[in-house]
């Protein structure tokens, strides 16, 4: 499936999730993510419960509370009407969460949204993408991951340096060897988001290097 998006804006968090929903009722709640074994269901479920269940979104990065957060994300999939879930989804967050700003929800839910879009679009595995982003989301993906690629490739073992062609390029790690990663600025979100087997880029550097970092956990 091809998405086109062409409309230009200046809340890309905003926008992406209005396709992120557009796509979910496309493709409907049993679609495959790379979230395995999440079905599209359950990735709209864990979109709502992260934005509306503070109490609950501490098990997405602390293990010992995520059975908890499993057990109602399953239970919101399960008994949530499709239609009434996407659209939790598409109203984002209740209203005294900080993220009803346009500059927090960006700087939160941006590449978020963005991550898991791809998710849903690339969820029978295919590597390469699905839709043709406009320029400014372009601009605002690759602005998002200059500074947010040091975090996502933390545990990486070697250097690694990403190249866009047309937009630059960054030292998101450093290290005595050294990974050049080039492509587009989603392609090369979705490599440091540990997506690198659907994701169109091209690794340049010492095998050995490119072994280790492929086997690195990113993102995580």
């Amino acid at each position: 499936m091809m998405v086109s998006m062409t409309t230009p804006s200046v809340h890309p968090a905003r926008s992406e999730r209005l396709a992120l929903c557009d796509t979910f009722e496309a493709v409907g709640p049993d679609a495959p993510t790379l979230c395995d074994p999440w079905r599209a269901s359950d990735l709209a479920a864990h979109l709502v419960l992260r934005e509306r269940r503070p109490d609950l979104a501490g098990g997405i990065v602390v293990p010992l509370l995520a059975g908890r957060l499993e057990r109602h994300q399953r239970e919101l999939a399960a008994t949530t009407p499709w239609p009434d879930l996407v659209e939790q989804v598409r109203t984002g967050p209740p209203v005294w969460s900080p993220t009803r700003l346009a500059a927090v929800d960006n700087a939160v839910n941006f590449v978020e949204m963005v991550v898991h879009h791809e998710d849903v679009l690339r969820g029978d595995g295919a590597r390469g993408p699905r839709r043709k982003l406009p320029a400014w989301m372009d601009k605002a993906v690759w602005s998002a991951l200059a500074r947010s690629g040091s975090l996502t490739l933390r545990k990486a073992p070697v250097g690694v340096t990403l190249v866009a062609p047309g937009h630059g390029s960054v030292t998101a790690h450093k290290g005595d060897r050294v990974v050049t990663v080039t492509g587009s600025p989603v392609e090369l979100l979705l490599m440091t988001f540990g997506r690198e087997r659907v994701a169109e880029v091209a690794f340049d550097g010492d095998p050995d290097a490119v072994t280790a970092l492929l086997a690195a956990p990113l993102g995580a």
